[in-house]
C-alpha cells in the first residue's frame, strides 16, 4: 500500500489531480486497477489517503523534533525547522495540495485544514504545557498565527530555492517569537 501512495503522490504532483488516471498509477504500481480500487475506493479516495499519509508523516517529523524541548523558544524552533524540512522534501506534493486537489477536490481541502489544526494543537498544546497560567484562548491564537504565517512563508520559499528550511525558520523566528516571548512573561 505504501508504494501506491508513493506513486501516486509523485504522478498526482508531476500532472495534477484531474489528469491522472488510476490506470497509469495502476500500471507504474504494477497492480491491477481493481486492486487499487480495493484499496482507496476511487481516485480522490486515493489522494486522500496521500494527504493522511503526509498528515502522519509532518506530525510524527513535528513529535520528534520537539521531544525534549527545554523552553518555548526551543521548541517553537525545532518544530518550525521539522516542518519546512518536511515541504522541502516534499516540496511538489505539497504544491499540488496547496492549489490544484484542494480546489479539485473538497475532502482534499478538508484534509489539509485537518493538517494545519493538527498543528494549531500540537503548538497550542505544547506552549500551555511550558506556560500553564496562559489563557487557553490566547495559546490558541498564538499557535494559529505560527501556522498561518509558516505556511505563508513556505509558499514564499517555493519561488526562493535559496531560502531553505533553517533559512526559513529564523525569518519566522525573527518576528514571531519576540512577540511570543513578551506575552508568556506576562501570563
Amino acid at each position: 500500500m505504501a508504494q501506491m501512495l508513493t506513486v501516486a503522490e509523485e504522478i498526482f504532483a508531476e500532472q495534477g489531480y484531474l489528469a491522472t488516471s488510476m490506470d497509469e498509477i495502476a500500471e507504474r504500481v504494477g497492480v491491477s486497477k481493481p486492486m487499487l480500487y480495493e484499496y482507496f475506493g476511487s481516485k480522490e479516495g486515493l489522494l486522500i489517503g496521500c494527504i493522511h499519509r503526509a498528515r502522519t508523516e509532518l506530525r510524527e517529523k513535528t513529535a520528534a523534533a520537539i521531544a525534549g524541548a527545554q523552553s518555548p523558544e526551543e521548541f517553537l524552533r525545532l518544530g518550525l525547522l521539522a516542518f519546512f524540512e518536511f515541504i522541502d522534501q516534499h516540496r511538489r506534493s505539497w504544491a499540488l495540495l496547496r492549489q490544484e486537489a484542494a480546489v479539485a477536490v473538497p475532502s482534499a481541502q478538508e484534509e489539509v485544514e485537518g493538517i494545519r489544526q493538527q498543528q494549531t494543537d500540537m503548538i497550542g498544546a505544547v506552549l500551555a504545557s511550558f506556560t500553564p497560567d496562559i489563557d487557553p484562548l490566547e495559546a490558541e491564537a498564538f499557535a494559529e498565527i505560527v501556522v498561518g504565517a509558516t505556511e505563508r512563508l513556505a509558499v514564499w520559499t517555493e519561488r526562493r530555492p535559496k531560502v531553505g528550511p533553517a533559512l526559513a525558520t529564523e525569518y519566522v523566528m525573527a518576528v514571531i517569537w519576540p512577540g511570543v516571548a513578551a506575552r508568556l512573561s506576562h501570563s
